[in-house]
């Protein structure tokens, strides 16, 4: 029985689903974020930019995506996720990171 090689996104980002894993992460992340307790004016930003996401025309001709946004925050999306004890959540961050960042 032969295996699959794992994908490699230093030879290749084939086989790697970037946008699907970040727009799951970002789903689950929000999830969260819209909690009153986890409110607070960083996240509120960060919401901000995510709202421009595919929108060059509301930030200043960069467009910004959500991998962008995860690799840039990708500690505070990190410590969050901890906080909130969302395993599932941890587990994508980390696949994320590891093929796409």
């Amino acid at each position: 029985m032969s295996q699959q090689p794992k994908p490699d996104r230093y030879v290749s980002f084939a086989g790697i689903e970037s946008d699907k894993n970040s727009n799951e992460l970002m789903g689950m992340l929000l999830g969260h974020l819209d909690l009153p307790e986890r409110q607070n004016a960083f996240w509120d930003q960060f919401k901000a930019k995510l709202a421009r996401v595919g929108k060059p025309q509301e930030n200043g001709g960069r467009s910004l995506d959500e991998l962008f946004l995860i690799h840039s925050y990708i500690n505070n999306i990190r410590e969050l996720l901890e906080q909130c004890g969302d395993q599932r959540a941890l587990e994508l961050l980390e696949q994320v990171e590891r093929e796409s960042c």
